[in-house]
């Protein structure tokens, strides 16, 4: 007679399955490295005024497909700071023409056109480690550990604490401090 697996072996398994896809997204999809920016003297030639985004406009945006270019300025000609991926969380400063100012969740600061942004919200890990749990409260089963520059969708919130959907099909509860940008109330 043979012996079925127990609930919590299985649980395990499953959670250590998902830690495994988690790293292995963690190091296809993390944070981009970034070019040392260069000093304010490479300013645009264009003589219109910027257009600060508006109060009722989405702030936080996410990037449309991988390999999309960060610049220094609002021109195609401009040097590319870095390159970023599908779905990497923006929050856009202001807009001149088709390109949008934007900041990421270190701080950097460069240009994007704004045919690269969708208004889906996303969020990445802030902290160097994040625990992922299969449900809102620190009680809760550790389902995996998430590498600092993982980038989710969200789901819900719940107190403190954010449901986020990784492009693997995983979920699960990240306490909200340690993601960016902050959307809980």
């Amino acid at each position: 007679m043979s012996k079925t697996p127990s609930l919590s072996r299985l649980f395990l398994f499953c959670s250590l399955a998902c830690a495994f896809f988690l790293a292995v997204g963690a190091s296809a999809q993390a944070a981009p490295k970034k070019a040392p920016t260069k000093a304010a003297s490479e300013k645009s030639t264009e003589h219109t005024a910027p257009e600060k985004a508006s109060a009722t406009e989405t702030q936080h945006l996410s990037v449309l497909k991988n390999g999309a270019n960060i610049r220094s300025g609002p021109e195609a000609t401009k040097e590319i700071l870095w390159t970023v991926f599908k779905g990497y969380p923006l929050q856009v400063t202001e807009r001149k023409g088709k390109w949008a100012h934007v900041v990421d969740f270190d701080g950097d600061k460069g240009w994007i056109t704004t045919d690269l942004l969708a208004k889906e919200k996303t969020v990445i890990v802030k902290a160097a480690t994040a625990n992922l749990r299969v449900g809102a409260g620190k009680d809760y089963e550790i389902a995996a550990e998430v590498k600092h520059g993982v980038v989710f969708k969200t789901m819900a919130t719940e107190g403190d604490w954010v449901k986020v959907k990784h492009a693997d099909g995983t979920t699960g509860w990240i306490l909200g401090k340690l993601l960016w940008p902050n959307i809980l109330p």
